[in-house]
């Protein structure tokens, strides 16, 4: 519930520090008092509209902060968590608004968006007026509204997960479908791509090994001539081996004719040609080693030919054919794994479709009769608001063609004012003034379920008095045993029926400037007695107003 409001700051309001209490609260106060300007300060902590020119007229900024005592596991809380916020402690609002109209807003001191502010905020308070029955404009709202009355909360928790579930394996059929659907169409090209590709049988480096082969054979094929050709002068006919041989017998035999002259000459010509018949051999080897196949060139330059046209084919390095190869066959198994997948799929997706429609069918069945329930229940509190002759009824329609994460249904809550005209959709059909009656009957009959665990209600009884303002002060006691409520009145047989009372007036600031500002008051029980004589009498209290003050507030029960 709603522990603390202070205001600094805010068009007549200086300083402000109010605590509320459970049960039910009023303000009361002469119109222009300031009870608006109240209300727009808690808006305004909630994440309401900014505004400028709310800022106390010659100041830079105007202050807000609510602070709030709710359960561990109170929605409000939840929503700080999934969001990264602390929520220990009292939740603490706090909404600093600038002259200038920029606004500051943040939750237990972690700056926060308005968005995220609002949010929370709608979960911890709810205003009513005749003018913002939020509650009853969304239809959507309606459905929420009655699913709390029936007790369908988990249940419609339930629905709304077997609705994801359900739209998750759509998505998912559908994507595969149309994956299916793409590798069909290439299905052709693939198989025979895969054909080529197997018949080629490409390697990892195969490449570099054929070109570094060809390259090989290439350049032994140009030094080929070179090398026949000093085999060629070392063996043939020009060799001058024949004629060195001779001259070494000749230089021999002379020697032995002048001991000590030839010798050296003799040995150095023998080993010339030792060195020249070593130079035959290998010449004659290295022309064996440049020996290859013809074939074997041409048969590598078509290979490597066939593996660089497959890559310009398939726009891949040569190098990457090996893999271009594996994704392809493993794209045609996918292809036919993928048509078995599909069939998975599709069953997949009935499946869940039928969980979530037994679901929401039986969700559907509940609502039907919940409405009757609730509509009975609002229509019991009718009578004593004066609307006796009206009727309310809940709507329920089912359309299992147009499913959402809520189920099949929408509600409305419609109305008949009087006997005879048409009944409709509640804000169309009710004034101002019985649309509050009917809301407040709705609040009673819902108690704390479906609310958040602050109410609070801007002149709900305006227009109304007598039996009628009495029996709404009655609804508003009933109703403040299960949640807090704060009303904003100006009916006695309302006021009286408080736990709290604060009065709201305004006078001179008090700093010695002709500046007026609003205060607020909790009142006293003689106090009280004299604020409810004069909301009974009027400006000139009397004695008869003070007795019948002091019998509202002795019979307030």
């Amino acid at each position: 519930m709603l522990i603390q409001l202070s205001i600094r700051d805010i068009v007549l309001i200086e300083r402000l520090d109010l605590s509320f209490e459970s049960g039910l609260s009023v303000l009361t106060g002469e119109t222009g008092a300031g009870k608006s300007i109240l209300l727009d300060s808690l808006s305004l902590a909630l994440g309401g509209r900014g505004d400028g020119g709310l800022v106390r007229h010659g100041l830079e900024r105007g202050q807000v902060t609510a602070v709030f005592d709710v359960p561990a596991n109170h929605a409000a809380r939840l929503l700080l968590r999934e969001n990264g916020l602390d929520d220990d402690g009292d939740l603490i609002f706090r909404r600093v608004q600038s002259a200038d109209g920029r606004t500051k807003a943040s939750i237990n001191d972690q700056p926060v968006s308005v968005q995220m502010m609002r949010q929370a905020g709608v979960l911890l308070v709810e205003i009513h007026g005749q003018h913002d029955d939020r509650a009853l404009v969304d239809i959507n709202a309606h459905r929420a509204l009655l699913d709390a009355f029936t007790g369908l909360t988990d249940e419609v928790g339930q629905v709304s997960t077997l609705y994801r579930q359900w739209r998750d394996a759509d998505r998912l059929l559908k994507t595969h479908r149309a994956k299916v659907e793409a590798a069909a169409r290439e299905a052709d090209y693939l198989r025979a791509s895969v054909e080529e590709l197997e018949g080629l049988s490409p390697r990892d480096g195969e490449e570099d090994e054929l070109a570094e082969a060809r390259a090989r054979m290439q350049k032994s094929e140009r030094i080929a001539g070179d090398i026949a050709e000093a085999c060629e002068f070392l063996n043939g006919n020009a060799s001058p081996v024949p004629l060195i041989a001779s001259l070494v017998r000749r230089l021999e035999r002379k020697s032995q004719e002048a001991p000590g002259l030839l010798e050296d000459t003799v040995q150095l010509l023998d080993e010339a040609l030792n060195i020249l018949s070593s130079a035959q051999m290998e010449a004659e080897a290295a022309l064996r080693r440049t020996e290859f196949d013809p074939r074997e060139l041409e048969r590598v330059e078509e290979r490597l030919f066939a593996l660089r046209a497959a890559g310009r084919k398939y726009s891949v390095a040569v190098a990457d054919l090996p893999a271009l190869a594996e994704k392809m066959i493993a794209d045609l198994a996918d292809l036919d794994a993928g048509e078995e997948r599909l069939g998975q799929l599709e069953q997949a997706a009935q499946t869940t479709k039928a969980e979530f429609d037994r679901a929401a069918l039986v969700l559907s069945e509940k609502r039907h009769r919940g409405a009757d329930a609730l509509a009975q229940a609002v229509m019991a509190e009718l009578p004593a608001l004066k609307l006796e002759r009206a009727r309310f009824m809940v709507n329920v329609s089912a359309d299992p063609q147009n499913p959402g994460a809520e189920g099949i249904d929408t509600v409305e809550f419609h109305v008949q004012t009087n006997p005879g005209t048409r009944p409709g959709p509640i804000m169309k059909v009710a004034s101002g003034g019985e649309l509050s009656r009917f809301l407040l009957a709705l609040k009673v009959a819902l108690a704390d379920r479906g609310s958040a665990p602050t109410l609070v209600f801007d002149e709900i009884d305006t227009g109304v008095g007598g039996a009628v303002a009495d029996a709404i002060g009655q609804r508003l006691k009933r109703l403040s045993d299960k949640v807090q409520v704060l009303s904003v009145t100006h009916a006695p047989q309302v006021a009286a029926r408080a736990a709290t009372h604060l009065l709201i007036s305004k006078g001179p600031a008090g700093d010695g400037s002709d500046k007026i500002a609003t205060r607020v008051a909790t009142m006293s029980p003689e106090h009280r007695t004299e604020e409810i004589a004069r909301m009974l009498a009027g400006a000139s209290v009397t004695d008869e107003a003070r007795a019948a003050a002091v019998s509202l507030l002795a019979g307030r029960g």
